[in-house]
């Protein structure tokens, strides 16, 4: 079974930063299309941000677009988020996890924000709480 672990969250004022970690199997950190979600309370999951497998096109939601850069840190072996001017609606928990891949014509793969269907298991997620 795949297992990813995140870290990273905490507390923060509005407009203040943080640097989620995506950690797991070199195998699937460094190889496969990662993507971030998140989950409010009350609120279902929904995806944040993704980044391709092959060549580390980023793909993000409306909601976090130019705040929020999700890179590929290969030595690491760690996908992570980073999260500027952030605000009390990014409050959530936040998961890690394997998504799928959509090739266009001209041969470009790009991530998708659907689990791929070898992704079984979420981890226990890290917690962001943006607060004054």
């Amino acid at each position: 079974q795949v297992q990813l672990v995140e870290s990273g969250g905490g507390s923060v004022q509005p407009g203040g930063s943080l640097r989620l970690s995506c950690a797991g199997s070199r195998f699937v950190l460094n190889y496969r299309s990662i993507g971030w979600f998140r989950q409010a309370p009350g609120k279902e999951r929904e995806a944040v941000a993704c980044i391709g497998g092959s060549e580390n096109r980023p793909t993000y939601a409306d909601s976090v677009k130019a705040r929020f850069t999700i890179s590929r840190e290969t030595a690491n072996i760690t996908v992570y988020l980073e999260m500027n001017n952030v605000r009390p609606e990014d409050t959530a928990v936040y998961y890690c996890a394997i998504v799928g891949e959509h090739k266009l014509y001209n041969g470009d793969w790009y991530c998708t924000f659907a689990t791929a269907p070898d992704f079984h298991s979420w981890g226990q997620g890290t917690q962001v709480t943006v607060s004054s």
